[in-house]
């Protein structure tokens, strides 16, 4: 019994086409990953400043906001297979346009160009993605599928670094960028096995009023507003990514660099294959508050290690908490909100996740010029703790929700919907009372 407590729940794989998707997604993460590790190597190679590598999150940024509201409208419209199939297709050319740029003498305005425009699909691409996973498994399986997505992350954050930064010291960078496309192969020819997945019945056609409608939706849920705050909090003070490169020096250069992009996803890992546990956890929204805080903490022993491996401990702690926030933030969202408004309410999380990292790499890079690299880190780690204090304080909806209450809200609105539309009513209401 305690065993099977605390293992990881395999059953959402049984299905055909969740399984494509699962191996399609995973490679394609892994390749991605690595290009992620390289580019901010090469910046600091070309400029050597921290500063230019943190403003990729400032590029990335606006182009995300905007095409994260038109790729969730998009994927409550049409068929989200097809969706995720085209936008994998543009994140290839990119990537290709990457290798192209390395092997013809690296520009730093095309490599700006390229994360804008990355960003840009990834609007696209990622909302179809997350909510194309809940309608390729059974409901009650939602706590598993945020596990197994979360594995195959996992996977890419400690081998793609690893083999990112043998390629490096041993290959040009272009080899990283001809890797990653390679995998683009694979996937695509996976998604383009997977059975069409149909629009909601009576979808909404993609406009001004229907995003709209999305937010309003989204404010609507306090547990919904505490997940977004929550994250963004985390990761806007106490996401150091962008200052590994030069703490790595630290410790011995880009040799233990993949190290760090490692120890945070070992954390990671180690939570999710032992995550079965997490279906007998009703309070999601303390769950999530709790290891937000966690995380800070974990960022803060990061900073002021003063050997490798106590910063190695300080990068697993905070994965592993950022992988349970994680796994109740999914099963908050996958669980609980009616699939004909998966789309947009998925374009909504992907800018609480990824606001969060972006703003956070220019903090990092521009606190390291005032604070230090150390500092700049310890004090971020220190901001999410009392951050997240403040949010439990001013969300006390949000620390009591429970898990089991939100899939009876699911359920009862999927149910008023499909009446409404039986009942031929030209414009179904989608915002709870």
């Amino acid at each position: 019994m305690t065993k099977k407590r605390f293992s990881l729940d395999l059953s959402p794989l049984r299905g055909r086409d969740y399984r494509l998707v699962y191996t399609a997604a995973g490679v394609s993460s892994f390749g991605s990953m690595i290009t992620y590790v390289a580019v901010p190597i090469q910046l600091k190679q070309m400029t050597g400043d921290p500063l230019i590598v943190g403003l990729l999150g400032i590029v990335e940024l606006a182009p995300l906001i905007f095409m994260a509201f038109v790729g969730g409208a998009l994927a409550d419209y049409v068929d989200r297979r097809k969706l995720v199939f085209w936008a994998e297709l543009a994140l290839a050319v990119l990537t290709g346009v990457l290798l192209i740029n390395a092997l013809t003498g690296p520009s730093i305005w095309v490599m700006f160009a390229v994360a804008g425009l990355t960003a840009a699909v990834d609007g696209i691409h990622r909302p179809a993605m997350d909510s194309m996973m809940p309608r390729l498994a059974r409901p009650e399986q939602m706590s598993a599928v945020a596990a197994l997505n979360s594995l195959r992350y996992q996977v890419a954050q400690i081998g793609a670094p690893t083999l990112a930064g043998l390629m490096l010291a041993n290959l040009s960078v272009a080899w990283v960028f001809g890797f990653d496309l390679a995998t683009f192969v694979i996937s695509l020819i996976c998604f383009s096995m997977v059975r069409a997945v149909a629009p909601p019945e009576a979808a909404d056609r993609p406009s001004l009023r229907s995003v709209a409608d999305g937010i309003r939706y989204a404010k609507s849920r306090p547990e919904l507003i505490g997940t977004y705050l929550v994250d963004i909090n985390a990761m806007f003070f106490a996401f150091p990514v962008a200052l590994y490169p030069w703490v790595a020096d630290r410790f011995g250069g880009t040799s233990v660099l993949g190290l760090f992009y490692a120890a945070l996803a070992a954390g990671s890992m180690l939570v999710t294959l032992t995550s079965s546990w997490t279906v007998r956890v009703h309070r999601h929204g303390r769950a999530v508050l709790l290891a937000a805080g966690a995380w800070g903490l974990g960022i803060v022993l990061f900073g002021v290690a003063d050997q490798l491996w106590l910063a190695l401990i300080g990068l697993a702690v905070a994965g592993g908490s950022d992988m349970i926030s994680g796994l109740f933030r999914a099963t908050i969202w996958n669980q609980t909100i009616p699939d004909f408004l998966r789309g947009r309410l998925a374009g909504i999380e992907m800018l609480s996740y990824l606001t969060g990292p972006m703003l956070g790499q220019t903090r990092a890079g521009l606190s390291a010029r005032y604070w230090g690299y150390s500092g700049a880190v310890v004090w971020g780690g220190v901001l999410c703790v009392a951050g997240t204090g403040v949010l439990a304080g001013l969300l006390p909806s949000f620390w009591r929700y429970d898990g089991r209450d939100g899939l009876a809200r699911k359920q009862a609105e999927e149910q008023a919907r499909a009446e409404l539309v039986r009942a031929g009513e030209p414009e179904p209401a989608i915002v709870p009372a």
